[in-house]
C-alpha cells in the first residue's frame, strides 16, 4: 500500500542524511555513562518494513540510540525480517548487537512476538522465562528477560514487555502485578522494569479506572511516563506507551527526568506521512546511571 511506501523527496534527502550521518556519529561514540532502555510498538513489523529502504534505515536509526530495546508488533514467523534487521543494526554499530524473541503470541490467528535487542557488550542475558498465564489474562503473555548490566548502578533488574489487547487493557495492566509477585518468587528480585504499548490511555483506559489497577495504585511502583503524554505519531493524543519501575535499587539508579518520547518525526524531520511509515507509534525510553 502506498502508506507503506516512504518516498523522501530529493529536495529533502540531504537533511535526511545528514540526520542519519548524525546519528551514525552517536552510535559510533556512545556515551558509556549512562544505559538507555527503551520499548518501540513498529506497527507490524516484518518483511515489508525491511524491504522498505527509508523505513528500514530509520527503524535502524531509532534502534541505535539504545543499549536494550522492546520492540513490539513483531510479526516474522521465520525471522527473515529479524534477521535482516540485525544485519543492518549491526553493519552500523561498533559494538554488537544480539536478541532474545519469544515465540508467536495470541489467542487466535493473529500472533506477535516480543523482541529484545541489546547491546552484547553492556548488557547480557541471564536468563528468560515466558509467563505461563494461568487465568488466561494476556493476550500476549509477558516474555521477561533478566539482564545483568554490571556497569550500571542497578547491576541487575528484569525486563517485562507487555502489548496488551487494547479492549483489555485494564485487565492486562492490573495483571502485571500478578506478573510481580511470579518474578520475585521466581527470582528473589523486585527490580523490575515493565514497558511497552500497555493502551493505558484515552478510550482504552479511562481516568475512573486507574483505582481497579494495582499496578497503579501500590506505591511500590513508579510511572515514569506521565498520563499526559502523546506516545503516538498520528493525530491522537494518547500515553499508551508507558515504563513502570520497582525495586528500590532500580529506582535509585533512574536517571532524573532521562524517561521521555522519542519524537523520531522531529529528529527526521518527516511529513506525518512519512513517519507513520514507520510506525504509529513513539518509543519510549529512560536511562540508568553508570
Amino acid at each position: 500500500t502506498a502508506s507503506l511506501r516512504l518516498s523522501i523527496p530529493p529536495s529533502r534527502m540531504g537533511t535526511v542524511a545528514l540526520a542519519l550521518s548524525l546519528l551514525a556519529v552517536a552510535i559510533l561514540c556512545p556515551a558509556a555513562t549512562t544505559l538507555r532502555i527503551g520499548a518501540f510498538n513498529i506497527q507490524a513489523f516484518g518483511d515489508t518494513k525491511m524491504s522498505n529502504e527509508g523505513v528500514a534505515s530509520i527503524i535502524v536509526g531509532i534502534l541505535s540510540r539504545y543499549d536494550v530495546v522492546l520492540v513490539q508488533e513483531v510479526r516474522d514467523s521465520d525471522l527473515s525480517a529479524v534477521t535482516q534487521l540485525m544485519e543492518q543494526l549491526n553493519s552500523v554499530s561498533t559494538s554488537p548487537y544480539d536478541y532474545e524473541i519469544s515465540d508467536p503470541l495470541g489467542r487466535d490467528n493473529y500472533k506477535e512476538m516480543y523482541l529484545f535487542i541489546y547491546r552484547a557488550d553492556v548488557v547480557s542475558v541471564v536468563d528468560t522465562y515466558q509467563y505461563k498465564d494461568p487465568q488466561d489474562v494476556f493476550s500476549r503473555e509477558p516474555f521477561i528477560l533478566r539482564v545483568s548490566a554490571p556497569h550500571t548502578k542497578a547491576e541487575e533488574f528484569v525486563l517485562v514487555p507487555l502489548h496488551s489487547a487494547p479492549h483489555d487493557a485494564v485487565a492486562e495492566i492490573d495483571a502485571l502485578y500478578d506478573v510481580y509477585l511470579a518474578i520475585v518468587s521466581k527470582w528473589g528480585t523486585d527490580n523490575i522494569v515493565f514497558l511497552g504499548d500497555f493502551n493505558a490511555d484515552c478510550s482504552y483506559v479511562q481516568p475512573s479506572d486507574w483505582s481497579a489497577i494495582r499496578l497503579r495504585t501500590s506505591d511500590i511502583f513508579k510511572w515514569l511516563i506521565p498520563d499526559g503524554t502523546d506516545t503516538t505519531v498520528g493525530k491522537s493524543d494518547c500515553a499508551y506507551d508507558r515504563i513502570v519501575v520497582c525495586g528500590a535499587k532500580l529506582k535509585r539508579s533512574i536517571v532524573p527526568n532521562s524517561a521521555a518520547v522519542y519524537n523520531f518525526q522531529r529528529t527526521f524531520q518527516l511529513e506525518q506521512e512519512e513517519a507513520l511509515a514507520v510506525s504509529d507509534h513513539y518509543p519510549v525510553e529512560v536511562e540508568l546511571t553508570a
